[in-house]
């Protein structure tokens, strides 16, 4: 990996770095500051077999590694490099506060070390919908004829977008709230704040905490910063955010769009944001049925990726042309057969109650799937919310309780099926239950609402599970 000219004039040459933990961003940091001529030592809390094997590989390289103490400050440390997942009350950050010492992650030591010509960043956050709307936008970015790539909290590290040989014309930028957190210089081209709904709140200790550091992705825009009409808090993190002179700020609605804003109007996507006279012109972008699948979650985020592009000067054809070109991520509201009249769609990417309730949303009648670790979420709301549209419920997992209990409050005519066991077999059993509840023109949904650890190791496991049994049922004729 090449390194080019940094923009931020510091003398790495002998300076003490610490980076906070292994890992995905953890290693690469510490081999790119080491490259620098820092003197590095990487700090992990972890001691098991696979740390020590990236200890040694990076301690062949001559970086010191602490293994088993995360927690303790090493002595000369003058600026901490962070993995985005560790906590901000760490002992470790609380002393590096005490001694004065900085504490950036990958994404601010990315943006400090981005070259004098660097491609300008389009980014985007939000609790659901992230990434696939970064994939959109670079669809999009691809479709203009533009060197880019999807990046950040998804495919491409930064820290190898900005250090790397490839030369980019942009890049479609995926911020989480952790990464956001501990990156206090960025200011991107334009951004989006697609949503916001309680997550993550054991890490940031609050929703407004959690509001804030999502607000950041704001600070210093130079063109657009792009909200949710539908969603209030976002447009309220826009008024606060500090941003370059003339920047604007740009809106998208599943309904009709006002002036400087991105809507729906009779199934196309139109942009009266930039357009000349946007008071009475409208540009076609693109059909809904451009949109694959056409769900309404997912035509926000397409009408978030469509204003990012628009704001960098994409013309409507590539928009077009990007969007009918993508296709979403497994797990993310995907089609995985239609049997018997029976559809059965794979939603486990669906982790948390907001993004359960933008994939309920998008089908009627439903036999819902639903269960696993609810990482300190409540139900009443979304069982409320989309009682309607249930045919049946089976719930998994080890927080199956409070689904089932929400739903005898709010929804006690749905029938329920509570599988208590998390085995292997379960999601196969659970597939049959609902197939019995299910009639023909119903959608079976996998729609956790919940996290997946406590039955997999991740929700991609979980997906892949419910797709296998709902092709072993489809394949022996009993769906």
């Amino acid at each position: 990996m090449g390194i080019v000219e940094v923009t931020e004039q510091l003398d790495w040459n002998g300076k003490n770095v610490t980076v906070a933990g292994l890992g995905v961003s953890g290693i690469p940091a510490a081999r790119v500051l080491h490259g620098l001529g820092a003197r590095v030592t990487v700090v992990n809390d972890g001691d098991d077999e696979r740390s020590r094997a990236q200890a040694a590989a990076l301690e062949a390289e001559g970086i010191t590694v602490r293994l088993g103490d995360g927690e303790t400050l090493p002595t000369g440390t003058e600026l901490i490099v962070t993995t985005p997942g560790w906590r901000p009350d760490k002992p470790l950050f609380t002393a590096a506060a005490e001694a004065g010492v900085e504490i950036w992650g990958d994404v601010e030591l990315a943006w400090r070390l981005r070259g004098p010509d660097a491609a300008p960043w389009l980014a985007v956050t939000g609790t659901n919908g992230k990434t696939t709307t970064v994939r959109m936008l670079a669809s999009i970015l691809e479709a203009a004829g533009l060197r880019t790539a999807a990046v950040g909290n998804i495919g491409v590290s930064l820290l190898d977008a900005v250090l790397g040989e490839e030369e980019y014309d942009v890049l479609a930028v995926e911020l989480s709230s952790y990464q956001l957190h501990w990156a206090p210089s960025v200011r991107v081209h334009s951004a989006a704040v697609l949503n916001l709904a309680p997550d993550h709140l054991d890490w940031h200790g609050s929703m407004e905490a959690y509001a804030a550091d999502k607000g950041r992705i704001y600070e210093g825009n130079q063109v657009a910063c792009v909200y949710n009409v539908a969603d209030k808090t976002t447009e309220d993190l826009v008024r606060e955010a500090d941003v370059e002179e003339g920047c604007r700020a740009i809106g998208f609605t599943l309904g009709t769009p006002g002036p400087s804003d991105l809507g729906v109007v009779e199934g196309i996507l139109v942009d009266r944001a930039f357009v000349e006279n946007r008071q009475k012109n409208a540009q076609e972008l693109a059909e809904v049925a451009d949109v694959q699948p056409p769900a309404p979650h997912n035509i926000a985020n397409a009408l978030a990726a469509a204003a990012l592009a628009r704001a960098f000067g994409v013309d409507a054809k590539a928009v077009r042309d990007g969007l009918r070109a993508f296709r979403p991520d497994p797990h993310r509201i995907e089609l995985v057969e239609e049997v018997q009249g029976v559809t059965y769609v794979d939603d486990s990417k669906a982790t948390n109650t907001h993004a359960a309730e933008a994939s309920l949303a998008a089908y009627d009648p439903i036999v819902w799937i639903a269960g696993g670790l609810a990482k300190g979420a409540t139900f009443d709301e979304l069982v409320q919310k989309s009682a309607k549209r249930l045919r049946g419920a089976v719930l998994i997992g080890a927080d199956r309780a409070l689904i089932r209990e929400a739903l005898a409050r709010h929804a006690p005519e749905v029938p329920v099926v509570d599988l208590d066991r998390t085995d292997t077999g379960a999601m196969s059993e659970a597939v049959r239950e609902a197939t019995r509840l299910a009639r023909p023109g119903d959608t079976v949904l996998l729609a956790p609402a919940c996290a997946s650890m406590d039955m997999y190791t991740n929700y991609n496991k979980r997906g892949e599970a419910f797709a296998d049994a709902v092709r072993a049922l489809a394949a022996t004729g009993d769906a």
